[in-house]
């Protein structure tokens, strides 16, 4: 089936659109890493806010019946307070939520980094060279203790890195937007 002239400028007229609002993110996240965080933090709040609401309406009248109702009851209900708390406090929710999540990062990365420190020391007969994954083993500890050390600043800084790659990502958007539209035209 063939596309028409039509389509292919919506197509690149959505493309564009994704790409400017990718872009604005980015920027937003690159100029204003600490209110970026808190959006990001308010959004998640507002997703547990609906899943949790969702839930119990399910559960009461929607028919969603599972083997483990109580289980089920009490996690759609701590998934309502907790967002109802985020939103009403998102100062104090950014902070410790992003405390949380970042100590959680930091002890995955000093895990991963003393694992492949451990393995290749141990199956050192099987590497050529082990100084590479001893390296990589070392950057993974001292990024995890960074993240334990300084957990706010280690998330502004990823909120930082998130906002580049959006917007390079836009950037991507436009040129595939710009194809799409030269396409329309020579159809």
């Amino acid at each position: 089936m063939a596309v028409s002239s039509e389509t292919k400028r919506r197509f690149a007229a959505a493309t564009a659109l994704r790409g400017l609002l990718m872009l604005i993110g980015g920027i937003y996240a690159v100029i204003w890493p600490a209110e970026a965080l808190t959006a990001l933090v308010l959004f998640g709040g507002v997703l547990l806010l609906i899943d949790g609401a969702l839930g119990l309406w399910s559960l009461t009248f929607g028919g969603g019946k599972s083997g483990n109702y109580w289980f089920d009851v009490v996690a759609n209900a701590a998934s309502l307070i907790l967002g109802i708390l985020i939103i009403l406090s998102p100062f104090l929710a950014t902070i410790l939520t992003v405390t949380f999540m970042s100590t959680l990062v930091g002890l995955c990365a000093i895990f991963v980094g003393a694992m492949q420190i451990w393995v290749v020391v141990k199956e050192r007969e099987s590497y050529a060279r082990i100084w590479p994954v001893v390296l990589s083993g070392i950057s993974y500890v001292l990024m995890g203790l960074l993240f334990l050390i300084f957990p706010l600043l280690s998330a502004t800084v990823v909120v930082i890195m998130g906002g580049i790659v959006l917007i390079v990502l836009a950037i991507s958007l436009f040129g595939w937007a710009w194809r799409l539209y030269q396409a329309s035209k020579a159809a």
